[in-house]
């Protein structure tokens, strides 16, 4: 069983215009599976284009990114929720509120989150999160929605220990990107050294978060999700095959694949 990136944006310019070259460094390096994510509209029309052109590789997931929110309309939300019956999608979003950036107005940000998990809650798939400096106000919208218990993942996760267990609380999962790696994240390590074993999924968000050691290499790509799970092997006292198992059950049993 090999690795999967459970999170990249293989549709963005500084990684597809060199796919053919990433998916084979992909292959060298042992990924077996990546789920591109894609962030608005168009974005999402190209992440399924890729997952059906590779359906032995690829997987889509999509969503309204909350850096998109002031752009989003009715007719936008409608035609995404199309998308949504795709059979290549395997989960919802990303999708979420950001605090620390700012890009959408924060009341637009949680209106068109409480649209798209209003529409999701009927929906199988699992929700993908992008929560940075909002959790007060994402987690009552989860529950508000019905998603207590349901598959629910907070990607790149990097809060507090506190956080951590705020989520797990309600029966969600966290997952660590190439800042797990990274020396100064010793708060966060401390969370991925302890994390049940059954739910450690790893992604690398490229082109963003290159890991330690080639945390200098720009673009960040999927093949360098073995640096994270290397760190992580190492972290909790696992051979790294082992670590490469677990992490790919998890990841599979999340999403479905």
């Amino acid at each position: 069983m090999g690795l999967i990136d459970s999170h990249a944006h293989l549709t963005f310019p500084e990684l597809h215009g060199q796919l053919e070259a990433i998916l084979e460094r992909s292959d060298e390096a042992g990924v077996n599976q990546i789920i591109t994510i894609g962030v608005n509209l168009s974005d999402a029309r190209t992440a399924i284009d890729l997952a059906e052109r590779y359906p032995q590789t690829i997987r889509a997931a999509v969503g309204f990114h909350p850096h998109e929110a002031d752009s989003v309309t009715p007719a936008d939300l409608h035609a995404m929720a199309e998308l949504w019956n795709d059979p290549t999608i395997v989960a919802l979003g990303e999708m979420g509120l950001d605090y620390h950036y700012d890009f959408g107005d924060r009341s637009k940000q949680r209106s068109i989150f409480a649209r798209q998990l209003a529409e999701a809650a009927g929906r199988p798939q699992p929700l993908v999160i992008h929560c940075r400096e909002a959790l007060d106000d994402v987690i009552p919208l989860l529950l508000e929605h019905g998603f207590e218990g349901r598959r629910v993942v907070f990607h790149c996760f990097t809060g507090s220990p506190q956080e951590a267990a705020k989520i797990a609380q309600h029966g969600w999962r966290i997952s660590f990107t190439g800042i797990v790696t990274f020396p100064k994240s010793t708060e966060l390590q401390a969370i991925a050294r302890e994390y049940p074993s059954d739910q450690l999924m790893i992604e690398t968000d490229a082109p963003y978060l290159s890991p330690v050691p080639v945390r200098n290499r720009r673009p960040n790509e999927p093949a360098h999700v073995h640096h994270i799970a290397r760190f992580l092997a190492d972290l909790r006292g696992l051979p790294y095959d082992d670590l490469v198992e677990e992490t790919a059950k998890n990841t599979r049993d999340f999403f479905g694949l």
